[in-house]
């Protein structure tokens, strides 16, 4: 699932393309209208497909952010501001392209729920082959209260404090750290990949209670954390299996990685082992990890 710095990535790709662009239509995939028929709300959450294609046409892009995993569209119309909120799911692709044909890759083209025709004859295309992404128009935040209770931007002058004052509630204490570190209202962005690398910087093991690891490590952590993301936003992220920033670009913190997905401790090596925390595979040294 791409994490903070590929949706970063993401972001900072399409902001100079749509920014300040008018929707002069939206289309909606065949999967999108039928898996509302069945009761489902594949791709598109709390609106009709029919409301959401009707909804968004003549809006304008005014501000393309992140937020945490989030990708906010601030869009306008008539004075008025709204928001088209989406998250990449496992496998979610943006593209900006003159015709489909321009999206080289055949399962990320077969895999198209919803194309965006802007006034400028460009087509802003979101593909996603698993179908875990969201795309959610909504008039205020507040509509979607998850959104409310994400933590701090990793970046942001309180987010170490707010990190340190979470993992001591009493719902986090005896979690395993690397559990409470991928929970997105403890540390904003922070998956599986980069607490991976992280715990490994800090020769934590990822099944050690949170309630065990003193402040002044939780804060050296929470700096390593910082770096790692920062570190991987500069590389354009770990593009493994279906992550792609805009049009099929690829990121290169894959190659830079030291202890996700390996089979030896490139620092001892001494073979890898893995369990499960979190319902995600957790890699570490059994020796270099404690």
């Amino acid at each position: 699932m791409p994490e903070l710095p590929e949706v970063e990535g993401v972001v900072r790709d399409l902001r100079p393309i749509v920014e300040g662009k008018t929707i002069a239509q939206v289309a909606l995939s065949e999967t999108v209208f039928t898996s509302h028929d069945a009761g489902k709300q594949t791709i598109v959450k709390n609106n009709e497909p029919h409301q959401f294609e009707r909804l968004i046409q003549q809006m304008t892009i005014i501000e393309l952010k992140r937020r945490s995993k989030y990708i906010f569209f601030q869009l306008e119309k008539d004075g008025e501001t709204f928001h088209l909120i989406n998250h990449l799911g496992m496998t979610g692709a943006w593209f900006v392209v003159n015709d489909i044909t321009e999206i080289t890759e055949d399962k990320f083209r077969k895999h198209i729920h919803a194309v965006f025709t802007l006034t400028t004859g460009e087509l802003l295309v979101f593909s996603d082959i698993r179908r875990f992404g969201e795309l959610r128009f909504i008039k205020e935040i507040e509509e979607h209260p998850p959104l409310l209770k994400m933590a701090p931007e990793p970046f942001d002058e309180d987010a170490c404090d707010f990190f340190i004052t979470q993992s001591e509630k009493p719902k986090y204490r005896n979690k395993p750290i690397k559990e409470v570190i991928m929970d997105g209202q403890v540390i904003s962005g922070c998956g599986n990949i980069y607490a991976t690398e992280s715990l490994f910087k800090m020769n934590i093991h990822p099944g050690r209670k949170t309630n065990r690891i003193s402040r002044e490590r939780k804060q050296q952590l929470f700096q390593v954390i910082c770096d790692v993301l920062q570190e991987s936003i500069n590389s354009g992220g770990s593009t493994i299996s279906d992550y792609r920033s805009i049009n099929g670009g690829a990121g290169t913190m894959q190659h830079r990685l030291k202890m996700y997905g390996k089979k030896q401790c490139l620092t001892c090596d001494t073979t890898t082992k893995s369990i499960v925390i979190a319902g995600r595979t957790s890699t570490y040294c059994p020796k270099c990890q404690r």
